[in-house]
């Protein structure tokens, strides 16, 4: 099973996929992590593709770009994970030492809600670590009892 944990920066992908570790075992890769499995970015990619195609355990991509959609397989699970503009930039902040440049403040207003169009199996806004791990564990739990 492929499992694809998505949002923006600072929407808490980190925090599930390191307390989702207690309930599931599972292979973790992020964002462009796949370009270590080959020294060209297009065998990296077809690699990359194949693995998460064949796999017969439990892979977690934790993806923060667009374009990375492209890489799952038709079968993943997709999680995004929202959270509310202001709250993502005072996690920014917290990140860069309690200064956010215009710059950066301007370039999370720009990608705030990128996902939105997308089709996903389940969609966290805004709720505790342990409702998130829960509603993911319940999700599998019942596709797995469909499959």
């Amino acid at each position: 099973m492929v499992i694809a944990i998505i949002g923006e920066s600072c929407t808490g992908k980190s925090t599930l996929v390191e307390s989702l570790k207690g309930y599931i075992e599972f292979e973790e890769y992020t964002g462009k992590d796949y370009l270590k499995l080959a020294k060209s970015e297009a065998i990296a990619k077809k690699t990359f593709r194949n693995i998460l195609n064949q796999t017969k355990g439990t892979i977690i991509y934790v993806i923060s770009e667009q374009d990375d959609l492209d890489l799952l397989p038709d079968n993943t699970v997709k999680v995004l994970l929202k959270e509310d503009l202001e709250i993502i930039k005072e996690r920014f902040k917290e990140r860069m030492h309690g200064n956010l440049p215009k710059p950066v403040e301007m370039m999370i207003e720009r990608k705030h809600g990128m996902f939105n169009e997308e089709t996903m199996d389940l969609v966290l806004e805004s709720s505790s670590i342990e409702e998130r791990v829960s509603e993911v564990i319940n999700y599998i739990d019942r596709q797995n009892k469909l499959s």
